[in-house]
């Protein structure tokens, strides 16, 4: 990955800063801009975010007890490691969580949801042919809210703060996918997104949930070989 902590890191303003420092740096974990294993340091986060040390602190606490980074004996902060073990832990949970949630969105989905996903389609496709590191930011952004477009159609409360808490865990190793893949030349991921948006176009709660599993186990499957195989994500 190779990425400093703050690069991408969006300043926030002085009004209600703890909860915008805390939304910048769940945003930085789903996108995947921090590496599986990367150690953290308040006041980097702090610099990078414009602000003071305590905001931070406390939006990493709340961070650690949703799992999304770890607490060291040293008293640094991590974001995890990516292990077989972990890899597998997630993709189970996502694949239920997930699954069910395409399954119940899928007869709820709307022409002006469809066109929205359309959308999103259109513009991963036209990113398939360049491989900068503002392309992937994109392709990462992209990828969330085409999912989060779904999601938020299932109608339920319960399963969509579970679905946040999984892509917060999952992220940093999602990022790192799209990083093999673009090592391996394979630029077509967006494949998988038209298979799952075909069937949602027909209703079709079974075959969505096929393309989902399909899509999110793609990755997970990848990696996991990859670490077989070198014993490191990048």
């Amino acid at each position: 990955m190779g990425q400093e902590a703050g690069i991408a890191l969006a300043p926030v303003g002085r009004e209600t800063v703890q909860d915008r420092v805390y939304t910048e740096l769940r945003r930085a974990l789903i996108t995947g801009l921090f590496a599986p294993g990367q150690v953290l340091t308040i006041r980097q986060l702090a610099d990078a975010l414009m602000t003071s040390t305590m905001p931070v602190r406390e939006a990493l606490g709340r961070l650690i007890t949703e799992q999304a980074l770890e607490a060291l004996p040293s008293r640094q902060i991590r974001v995890p490691e990516a292990t077989p073990g972990r890899l597998d832990d997630i993709l189970r949970a996502r694949i239920l969580i997930e699954g069910e949630a395409v399954a119940m969105a899928a007869p709820r989905m709307t022409p002006d949801l469809i066109a929205t996903l359309r959308g999103h389609l259109r513009e991963w496709e036209a990113l398939r042919l360049t491989t900068s590191p503002e392309t992937m930011d994109r392709e990462a952004a992209l990828n969330q809210a085409f999912h989060f477009t779904i999601y938020r159609a299932c109608g339920s409360e319960v399963l969509l703060p579970m679905i946040e808490s999984l892509w917060l865990q999952s992220g940093p190793c999602t990022r790192a996918a799209i990083f093999a893949f673009s090592e391996a030349g394979e630029h077509d991921t967006a494949s998988f997104h038209r298979a799952l948006l075909s069937a949602l176009e027909r209703g079709d709660a079974a075959a969505a949930r096929a393309a989902l599993v399909a899509d999110i186990s793609r990755p997970f499957a990848y990696l996991r070989e990859k670490l077989a195989r070198t014993g490191e994500m990048a």
